[in-house]
């Protein structure tokens, strides 16, 4: 039997899709904008039917089913990165969080630490050969289908086919929905004035030539946007968002220099507007694979001057990077910061930032602070951090002493903290 012949014998509705998931599976959700939500809320609507499903993903975007009143005792989620669909869940206790680099997340299944029983994601539609690729998101799908029991498909025709290790044939899916639904779009925003001079500061130390890791948000746009004047700057990231489909159409980001995968951006998933996702189909400059390779710290180190820039919630004064939690209050996850900084910490010529406004709450808190939060945990380590950028300027803390690292970050604070700063700082002796 031809490929053909067996996706159309796949074929089902959503309802008869997760007709087969029974209480207590193991439910592996792909995220992002390729939440699978015709299949999530089928899943949904047999609530009664079942009891604790456990259900493991990344971020989820858009509303969450499962976390509505009456699913308690049904469904729980297991996230590996928490994010606005499933945060309150969380700090309710109604949800569970895994703390784990995101480069590590496919070994789970790998390694049957956390065996699923079901995999359910959304794909392209089949290529002449029939394959059909994870598209906006890899991460960790691909791992997922290629040890779940069951593999259920939802086929969007609006998917876009993204290149590179990401890959899915007929003959590895057991079910298969077809749709034709719009992908979530995340608006990029203004970035501020505060994230404006953010952005100089970072640009002003970026050579042409170098490879960037950004995340999504007003810093890297605003750090890409300082880039106009850069020539042949080269992408290897988790994620790409439209300021770098912008800077790739502008032709500021070419690749040409990069010397571990030259003329190639290197992803593994894409999150921004429908013409982010248009750009991405069958295009041969993007290429996407799993986040054990993209985000692997040996891996992103190959590349020569590997500027990766991410941010934190709050930050101490000797270097502690807190970044998924407010106190004991969960908000994110550890996602790709450490592989990132570590990676490009061993790069050669590399330059890993961690950027922050100097303030929250309108001005009210400083986010340089003498004391993480109670409960707060810390993401990067003090030893991981080289270069600490805000509005205020750039400290840069590798090699350097306590006392030499506080009066750094007390430098680029909001100058309306800086005297407490001191203060604090000589009750603990970090300064004399």
């Amino acid at each position: 039997m031809g490929w053909v012949d067996d996706y159309k014998n796949k074929l089902v509705t959503a309802e008869e899709a997760v007709s087969g998931i029974k209480s207590h599976d193991r439910v592996y959700i792909s995220g992002n904008a390729a939440t699978p939500y015709v299949l999530l809320n089928a899943l949904a609507e047999r609530k009664d039917e079942l009891e604790e499903v456990e259900l493991v993903h990344v971020l989820f975007l858009g509303k969450d089913p499962f976390s509505q009143p009456g699913m308690e005792g049904h469904f729980r989620h297991n996230s590996l990165f928490v994010g606005p669909a499933d945060r309150e869940a969380i700090n309710e206790g109604k949800a569970d969080y895994v703390p784990i680099f995101l480069h590590q997340i496919p070994n789970l299944f790998y390694s049957r630490q956390m065996p699923l029983n079901v995999a359910m994601v959304h794909l392209s539609p089949p290529d002449e050969h029939g394959f059909m690729s994870l598209g906006v998101e890899i991460i960790a799908s691909k791992a997922a289908v290629e040890t779940a029991d069951i593999v259920i498909a939802q086929v969007n025709e609006n998917m876009p086919r993204v290149l590179g290790d990401s890959f899915i044939h007929v003959s590895r899916v057991d079910k298969i929905v077809e749709v034709s639904k719009p992908l979530p779009e995340l608006e990029k925003k203004p970035f501020t004035e505060v994230e404006k001079k953010i952005g100089k500061h970072i640009a002003d130390l970026i050579e042409d030539g170098s490879t960037l890791q950004l995340g999504i948000g007003g810093i890297p746009n605003a750090v890409l946007a300082s880039l106009k004047d850069r020539r042949d700057l080269g992408i290897h990231t988790e994620m790409v968002s439209d300021g770098v489909r912008e800077a790739i159409e502008e032709g500021v980001v070419t690749g040409a220099k990069k010397n571990f995968h030259p003329n190639k951006v290197i992803l593994t998933f894409l999150l921004g507007s429908k013409r982010l996702y248009d750009f991405a189909n069958n295009n041969p400059l993007l290429e996407a694979h799993p986040v054990e390779y993209t985000n692997h710290p040996f891996e992103v180190a190959r590349n020569d001057h590997m500027v990766a820039v991410n941010s934190a919630i709050e930050l101490d004064i000797t270097g502690q990077v807190c970044s998924d939690s407010i106190g004991t209050y969960i908000y994110s996850g550890f996602g790709g910061q450490v592989d990132f900084i570590r990676g490009a910490c061993h790069s050669r010529g590399g330059k890993p930032f961690i950027a922050l406004p100097s303030t929250a709450k309108k001005g009210e808190q400083s986010r340089i602070v003498p004391f993480l939060k109670q409960g707060a945990g810390v993401v990067t380590t003090r030893a991981d951090v080289k270069y600490v950028v805000t509005e205020y300027g750039v400290a840069y803390l590798h090699g350097k002493n306590l006392q030499e690292r506080t009066r750094a970050l007390i430098n680029i604070a909001h100058p309306k903290f800086r005297d407490d700063l001191i203060k604090e700082a000589k009750k603990r002796n970090l300064l004399r």
